[in-house]
């Protein structure tokens, strides 16, 4: 069982910034896809950004140029710094982890392949 625990999220303004943060119990990085996800209001959650244990990334079109995801191995710690912030990235943020794979050995990208679930961090962005 792998717990994760995210942090960093708040409210901003349009244009600005955050980086958010998610602590896994366990060393996972190397072995699992690990992954950020969002959900607004009403809306299903959907993949924002991926890397595997290489450090190989995919990323939702809507943040692509604006999201970095990224990763501390040593600190078991994995990191999704935000720029630009636009209001319709307003959402619940949360972090993922499973060894699933596609049959190319990519991570795959939606949530239903990912089996363990951080409780979620809130992100605002005011116009």
């Amino acid at each position: 069982q792998v717990h994760l625990v995210e942090s960093g999220g708040g409210s901003v303004q349009a244009g600005g910034s955050l980086r958010l943060s998610c602590a896994a119990s366990e060393y996972t990085y190397s072995t699992y896809c690990m992954g950020w996800f969002r959900q607004a209001p009403g809306k299903e959650r959907e993949g924002v950004a991926v890397i595997d244990g290489v450090g190989r990334t995919s990323y939702a079109d809507s943040v692509k140029g604006r999201f970095t995801i990224s990763k501390d191995d040593a600190k078991n710690i994995l990191y999704l710094q935000m720029n630009s912030l636009k209001p319709e990235d307003t959402a619940m943020y949360y972090c993922a982890a499973d060894r699933a794979r596609n049959s190319g050995g990519a991570c795959y990208a939606l949530p239903l392949y990912f089996s363990f679930w951080g409780q979620g961090t809130q992100v605002t962005v005011s116009s």
